[in-house]
């Protein structure tokens, strides 16, 4: 059996904790920043835990399953 390919898109939205978690980046940080208060840009430039119900998803997309 062939090795599963890893999905592009879920690759450049998703990365591994050493830990094993699935670690992403905040949206809505791209335009249309003057609307948005200070302290949600601040909270959005920090990167997120992805919920354990997706992160087997997400990992089997990345082909870490």
């Amino acid at each position: 059996m062939g090795k599963i390919k890893t999905h592009s898109a879920t690759a450049k939205r998703f990365s591994l904790t050493k830990g094993g978690k699935v670690k992403l980046s905040h949206k809505n940080r791209r335009h249309k920043l003057g609307i948005k208060t200070t302290k949600r840009k601040r909270a959005l430039r920090k990167s997120g835990i992805l919920s354990n119900s997706f992160a087997p998803v997400v990992k089997t997309l990345l082909g870490k399953n």
